[in-house]
């Protein structure tokens, strides 16, 4: 089993200082990060009202989830936020293939003295919850019945969790943090965007204590990022280049929304974009390999159309597979 990790914060930092947000907001960090705390982006561009949500469930208990579209760096947000205050920090995607058993632990045989024998191996969400761990659910709204009423019980717990399985209660530990993501906000996908969704138990929604929404970056803020990575594109004519690619990015998204297509470019595909036209010097081809090849025939052309829009020229017509 995983040891405990006997660490406490010990430091505080400020936030404007350290996310550049105007905020004498001071939230307590360790001095040492571990295996167990995410690589700091040094590029990373934080948003205001997520990030002081974010940092408020560090700094004050709170559980928070983070709503909104895919490709919006949810999940990201919240593992910046935790790298730069050395928070060890376990995402877990609830995908259908996450059961109960793999929270809570099981049954397994183990060798004591030389003869075999069963014992109970617990599961990472007592083990983070023994610890000073920041545990992020992803796709919170895709986790199965019996995985949601686990969680509950944690949603619940008042400073402890029992384990039906081994007749212990567990106590939380003073800096375990909950947070979770996810696409919609618990109501059910009624735009059919996000197949696999369901409704979540409004008993058990209400115990979420911070509800944030993040939305796709402005034009500006995404050059930001992009030109932050990428500095020799940091002149007028680059300028105007990764401008037209964010605007191509941005009808994606528009398209998306309205269900006119079924795949989305996200900020880490326009810097993929960036990278392969860099690596092979065409726009269209690094267009191709980069985001057409992911997307539906029937939706080729009116990617193809969004490309047209935004850089005044077809793509080459060999770069697109028209569906006849």
């Amino acid at each position: 089993m995983t040891p405990n990790l006997n660490i406490t914060p010990d430091i505080k930092i400020s936030v404007k200082q350290t996310f550049g947000i105007d905020s004498d907001m001071e939230v307590k960090a360790f001095s040492k990060k571990n295996e167990y705390v995410p690589e700091i982006d040094p590029d990373y561009i934080f948003d205001h009202e997520t990030t002081l949500a974010i940092l408020s469930g560090f700094s004050h208990n709170k559980k928070v989830i983070v709503h909104g579209y895919h490709g919006t760096g949810k999940s990201t947000h919240i593992t910046q936020v935790a790298a730069r205050l050395n928070w060890p920090c376990i995402r877990i995607n609830l995908d259908s293939h996450i059961s109960r058993i793999d929270l809570i632990g099981k049954d397994a045989i183990t060798l004591k003295d030389g003869k075999q024998i069963t014992e109970f191996k617990e599961g990472i969400l007592p083990w983070s919850f023994q610890n000073p761990v920041a545990l992020v659910f992803d796709e919170y709204d895709a986790g199965r019945s019996d995985v949601m009423f686990v969680l509950q019980r944690i949603l619940e717990s008042d400073g402890s969790f029992t384990l039906l399985d081994k007749n212990k209660v567990v106590k939380q530990n003073k800096y375990f943090r909950l947070f979770a993501t996810a696409n919609t906000i618990g109501l059910g996908d009624t735009t059919g965007l996000y197949t696999g969704t369901q409704q979540i138990n409004q008993a058990q929604l209400d115990r979420w204590e911070i509800v944030t929404s993040l939305n796709y970056l402005s034009l500006e803020k995404e050059m930001e990022i992009v030109l932050a990575k990428n500095k020799k594109l940091n002149n007028s004519k680059g300028k105007d280049k990764v401008a037209n690619m964010i605007k191509v990015a941005t009808l994606t998204r528009k398209g998306f929304i309205a269900g006119d297509i079924s795949t989305v470019m996200s900020p880490r595909t326009v810097l993929n974009w960036v990278n392969n036209a860099e690596i092979f010097g065409n726009l269209g081809y690094a267009f191709r390999i980069t985001f057409l090849n992911k997307c539906d025939e029937v939706e080729k052309n009116t990617i193809a159309e969004y490309y047209q829009r935004c850089f005044g020229e077809d793509l080459p017509e060999s770069l697109v597979n028209v569906q006849k």
